[in-house]
């Protein structure tokens, strides 16, 4: 099976709603972040290996707990995996913090910044 192929993509996606909703509902860690949002999910073509994608909405020691708490809890997040889909395998699961976000409104902040300062020279001209 291609890496892309459509059964990959749907399994992708179908892994991220469940994985959002095991976090959301099941995970009862008190360092995950309440705010903790599953951005993207690759899973391998054999189905072996899951690379989980998550935001978290907060400052940089609430990003830490939350990756720990979620590595902690990776083995009982893929119990509760296996239960919700029924696939061959059910994948290993590898949580990975996912900056895009903040970096995207980090680029969005220095483009306003350039715009305004260029706007200003116009109007000293």
């Amino acid at each position: 099976m291609k890496k892309n192929s459509v059964k990959n993509i749907r399994i992708n996606s179908e892994v991220q709603r469940e994985m959002s909703r095991i976090i959301r509902e099941d995970l009862k860690d008190p360092r995950i972040h309440p705010l903790t949002s599953v951005m993207a999910v690759e899973v391998t073509p054999d189905l072996k290996y899951a690379k989980i994608y998550v935001s978290v909405l907060g400052d940089e020691e609430a990003k830490k707990k939350t990756m720990k708490g979620l590595k902690k809890s990776a083995s009982y997040a893929r119990h509760q995996l296996a239960g919700r889909m029924n696939l061959r395998n059910t994948p290993e699961l590898t949580f990975i913090l996912d900056t895009s976000i903040e970096y995207g409104v980090e680029m969005a902040k220095k483009i306003d910044e350039v715009n305004k300062a260029g706007k200003g020279e116009e109007e000293h001209e």
